[in-house]
């Protein structure tokens, strides 16, 4: 009998898996664990930009026959890609897209989708009697109810028309049906924004603190709508007698307001007023377990007590959670959309108007219901104590960081005269803002104009904070904190949605003060709920990966300074390394290059519901508290801080149950609005550039790849130099060192350099530029 052949394999193949990356020529590249492989247009398999997939190397073969052609063009896109490897794709695992947008045209009986993305390069067929009513030409977000195959069209059903294509508003409106923003809230939600109040005498009867008369002020950017985090800062004096006091301003205060703050302190510190005597120092200290706790909340720091407190700082939150309790209607979209949307021309809010511009936000002159953390801090700003509880608060006056930064200055530039001259440094600022208050100066903040009183307390108060911000930084320096010095670029259009400038803002004095506020009583709400073991959501950003910084040792090994370094250090995540390599290359024209490669190295921070380190920060317990009104999170973790310090029974059954989800969609939605946000900065930016399309730009290379060389501008716009405009010359593609060389010429691109460049074509629908590098010959 004959033996029959079977043809199952004893092992399963294991074929290549990657991501990926199709170039606006139809071609693609996916990187797998084996290597990069290139992908032939007529290799896809009907798979689109980010999908994942599983491929199967194509062997070598001579053109011949009706495909040379098409062959020939291939082999030609993998040479301009440093010979990779080419490929097929033999199945789409994952899709990256189920919708996809745009232009719509009537091809009876079908309407056909065409997509506005160059990089999809199929056309999506729909039926023409489902949608008579849509008009040819009009822009529309498509669901794919069947993907492409070699035998197969996609199609797929309209859920969505945005407008046409020829609007010259219609861009941005693109990005947000590209992301499937949602941008309109529900009946249920609108409906409860409308009703919420914010009941005064209610929330002193709930317990909420009375701190009307606290000296509180906020400091956003110029163009903030809404204001979710305040300050205030009261120096603490211990008075001869041991009792304790905190001087609520340096300036008088009305005998109301005195006694006030006296009865605050006095309930601070358990002082019975009947007994006609206060209560000492000594005897407070004399109490056990004093250093956790002090009668109404206050707890102290392990070794620390009243006497090392110089400072009160106050970081009062807007108490988002009093109006949006868990399942409302209001809760429900908020929770879908989990952060707020800064796009360049508007803003999606996670919440209605009524609340986030309203009702929530911390307008100066407005009492608005606050989460506040009292912080006591030490003359070094070492935190020695804090006050976790629910208030009442009226900010008395908002600024921008300009304006911060500009008293800032004035203050200092007093200083330095008052050292020479016998005058109060205080008197010019009052002179300075007097003299901007009448000039009426425009986009000043009127309400930091109110009196010379005002200015002073602002001002010697801004002052303090950002002393207090610089020894905290340096302090979470000490610690291994890191920080990179970067630049965000801010696109400022006219009322007709026209560029007329682009802003690049960098780390100031002004923002520093605020930063290092938030950063402290965020860390201080994250270890008191870790510490009470209440369930909560923690901001978590783990140590790099060591194969990711060991990639970084080929690279630093050409610099000089780096034989200062221990490799095996770096390699084992020492952050005190990693900040001794960002000051060697500070200033040194490898700074850009080594400060970027440091960045990608690192991982990103994710929200969890379980207290794990921060490792940029430096923290052992980290969360985000301080922004409510734009953040989920931060609305979750009041909730729980709320039901802990108030000690009610409940822990949010529900909300904790779905503490996970909640921290993975979370961490989802913050990289979607990012991405959004910066695809409609970078729109607006390329479309400001197609004016200067034949101009030569400086350019420093920002990404290396086997297609070609991406660039970066002054003004943060980037865009790429492909392979073809860098000559005809091979081009030698070197992974470890990220590095293009030429093997003719011995021409070397690499990352970080600074390059001449012209710009070629500027697409802003494509979000693309496209430039050639410009030769001194």
């Amino acid at each position: 009998m004959a033996r029959t052949r079977t043809h199952t394999r004893r092992h399963a193949r294991s074929n290549p898996r990657g991501v990926i990356d199709v170039r606006s020529g139809g071609f693609g590249f996916v990187q797998t664990a084996e290597g990069e492989f290139f992908i032939p247009e007529t290799k896809m398999a009907g798979a689109f930009d980010g999908d994942l997939v599983e491929i199967a190397p194509l062997a070598a073969r001579p053109a011949s026959g009706a495909g040379a052609r098409d062959r020939g063009q291939d082999r030609e896109h993998a040479k301009r890609s440093g010979a990779l490897p080419a490929a097929r794709v033999l199945r789409v695992i994952d899709r990256a897209h189920d919708t996809v947008v745009g232009r719509y045209e009537v091809a009876a009986p079908f309407g056909v989708v065409v997509p506005v993305d160059p990089r999809i390069r199929h056309d999506i067929f729909t039926m023409r009697a489902d949608r008579p009513d849509i008009e040819d030409g009009a822009l529309v977000r498509v669901r794919i109810t069947t993907f492409p195959s070699r035998n197969t069209a996609a199609t797929g059903v309209i859920e969505e028309v945005i407008g046409r294509a020829d609007d010259e508003d219609v861009a941005v409106d693109l990005i947000v049906a590209r992301h499937k923003l949602e941008t309109v809230f529900s009946e249920g939600a609108c409906v409860e924004a409308r009703a919420a109040v914010l009941d005064e005498e209610g929330a002193l009867v709930e317990g909420y603190r009375d701190l009307r008369d606290r000296f509180t002020f906020t400091i956003d950017p110029a163009d903030a709508r809404d204001f979710d985090d305040a300050l205030s800062l009261d120096s603490v004096v211990l008075p001869n007698d041991g009792t304790f006091d905190a001087a609520a301003s340096r300036s008088t205060r009305s005998g109301a307001a005195e006694e006030g703050l006296r009865n605050e302190v006095r309930d601070a510190l358990a002082i019975n007023p009947s007994s006609g005597t206060a209560e000492t120092l000594a005897d407070l200290l004399s109490r056990p377990g004093y250093q956790e706790k002090v009668s109404s909340g206050i707890r102290f720091v392990r070794g620390h007590d009243l006497s090392t407190a110089q400072w009160r700082l106050g970081v009062h939150i807007a108490d988002v959670s009093h109006y949006v309790p868990w399942n409302s209607s209001i809760d429900m979209d908020a929770r879908r959309r989990a952060t707020s949307v800064y796009l360049v021309d508007r803003v999606i809010p996670m919440l209605p108007e009524e609340l986030s511009g309203d009702l929530c936000s911390l307008k100066p002159g407005e009492v608005r219901r606050t989460m506040t953390a009292d912080l006591y801090l030490d003359g070094e700003g070492r935190l020695v104590g804090y006050e976790l509880y629910p208030a009442l608060i009226r900010s008395r006056a908002r600024l921008s960081y300009d304006e911060a930064q500009a008293m800032l200055d004035t203050a200092a530039s007093c200083d330095a005269l008052s050292r020479d001259v016998e005058e109060d440094p205080l008197d010019d600022i009052r002179r300075t803002f007097a003299d901007a208050a009448a000039s009426d100066v425009e986009g000043s903040s009127s309400e930091i104009f109110e009196s010379a009183d005002l200015s002073e307390s602002l001002a010697w108060r801004l002052r303090e904070l950002s002393r207090i911000a610089k020894t905290r930084a340096a302090m979470r320096e000490w610690a291994g904190g890191l920080d990179f010095d970067t630049e965000e670029a801010r696109v400022r259009l006219d009322e007709d949605g026209q560029l007329i400038g682009i802003e690049l803002r960098r780390k100031t004095d002004a923002t520093s003060l605020v930063e290092e506020a938030m950063i402290l009583a965020n860390e201080t709400v994250a270890a008191h709920l870790r510490d009470a073991k209440f369930p909560s959501l923690y901001r978590v950003h783990e140590q790099p990966a060591a194969d990711s910084l060991a990639a970084l040792v080929p690279v630093l090994q050409e610099f000089s300074w780096f034989a200062e370094v221990n490799p095996d250090a770096l390699i084992a995540g020492d952050p005190h390394v990693l900040q001794h390599i960002l000051a060697a290359s500070a200033g040194r024209p490898e700074g850009v290059l080594v400060s970027s490669l440091v960045l990608r190295s690192m991982k990103r921070a994710v929200y969890r519901p379980a207290c794990e380190p921060h490792f940029g920060l430096a923290s052992e317990a980290y969360t985000h508290f301080t922004s409510p009104i734009r953040r989920y999170p931060d609305l979750v973790v009041h909730r729980m801080l709320k039901a802990q310090v108030t000690h009610r029974g409940e822990k949010f059954d529900q909300e904790v149950a779905a503490l996970a989800w909640i921290a993975e969609h979370s961490s989802d939605m913050e990289r979607v609005a990012e991405k959004a946000a910066r695809e409609s900065q970078e729109f607006k930016i390329i479309e400001y550039l197609e004016q200067f399309v034949g101009q030569s730009f400086s350019a420093v290379v920002s990404g290396v790849t086997t297609y070609g060389v991406y660039v970066r501008l002054d003004n943060t716009a980037e865009g790429l130099v492909p392979m073809r405009s860098l000559g005809n010359e091979y081009f030698a593609f070197d992974p470890v060192l990220h590095r293009l060389v030429g093997q003719d010429t011995g021409i070397t691109y690499r990352l970080g350099q600074r390059m001449p460049v012209a710009l070629v074509s500027a697409d802003p629908r494509a979000g693309r530029l496209d430039f050639r590098p410009v030769r001194n010959d």
